[in-house]
């Protein structure tokens, strides 16, 4: 028998430091940010993460996970379909059983597939997922940097190639808070199982650590808050948690922050504890998933 899917609700916090969590593809990759001057990240841009520490298979964390979680590296039902050698052809002449049979991150994320059904009609596929991750919005203004790098060219290419005026666009510091929510009704559609989502746990403190890169070195996420509602529909407010679990500065300080210690983390503290007996009889107390790397 399946073990049962509660309704949860996460909330991840991730610094970045002199780095660039998210390029915004508009503004020549400047580090993404609103009208306000605060930073985001997009949900897209944490799923990939995720999505590709899963097709690592030969990497030390799939290892590890394999026998912790009991999972079968050579079996099929661990693939990945957004990945540049999956041709779409393919995937809509696939049925739907073993769409999902197939691919984690359809039965996790969902998906929008056209898939033939047997009558021969193209109808739209679209299936939520039941992991939904939200904007990554920084708690302040973000302060950006720009810088030009240079690089050692080979003797026959162009000189002009050795400047890359104002590549190097980052974030001098940036505390993002990005929501995540697990709806136990979308895994009736998705065949998402519990071990699907313990694998998803267990992936997310790894998210950048491991897909570190050249502008992106010093991302990481220092809390993962977790809290698993006692039943599928849930039993506690998601705004009232999320609220509990966003820091705040110390002395109410406006502008750009500079680093952790910048915000209120005593605070932070007792509001989970008064959370955690509001929780009481509801649902599990806070969580780190960082606690479990």
């Amino acid at each position: 028998m399946t073990e049962q899917i509660n309704r949860a609700t996460g909330l991840l916090l991730i610094e970045a430091v002199n780095s660039n969590p998210n390029g915004d593809p508009d503004r020549e990759s400047d580090p993404r940010t609103r009208q306000d001057g605060r930073g985001e990240i997009s949900p897209v841009s944490f799923k990939r993460k995720l999505r590709d520490l899963v097709l690592a298979k030969n990497s030390p964390i799939w290892q590890e996970f394999e026998k912790e979680l009991g999972l079968n590296l050579s079996s099929d039902s661990y693939d990945i379909f957004e990945q540049n050698k999956v041709k779409f052809q393919d995937l809509i002449k696939m049925k739907t059983e073993d769409f999902l049979s197939m691919y984690w991150d359809a039965r996790v994320f969902g998906s929008t597939v056209l898939e033939k059904e047997d009558d021969d009609s193209n109808n739209k596929h679209i299936a939520s997922g039941v992991v939904q991750f939200g904007l990554g919005v920084s708690v302040d203004a973000v302060k950006i940097e720009r810088l030009s790098t240079t690089k050692v060219t080979n003797e026959d290419e162009n000189k002009s190639k050795k400047m890359a005026p104002l590549a190097f666009r980052i974030v001098s510091y940036g505390l993002y808070t990005m929501p995540f929510f697990i709806n136990a009704t979308a895994a009736q559609k998705t065949h998402c199982t519990k071990k699907d989502i313990k694998l998803l746990l267990r992936l997310i403190p790894h998210a950048y650590p491991e897909t570190a890169s050249y502008v992106r070195p010093q991302v990481f996420i220092r809390h993962a808050f977790y809290v698993e509602h006692n039943r599928p529909r849930g039993t506690f407010s998601d705004f009232k948690i999320i609220e509990a679990l966003t820091p705040r500065r110390i002395g109410g300080a406006a502008g750009a922050a500079t680093s952790w210690k910048d915000y209120d983390e005593k605070l932070l503290f007792e509001n989970i504890a008064g959370l955690n007996k509001l929780l009481e009889g509801k649902a599990s107390p806070v969580k780190d998933l960082m606690g479990q790397m």
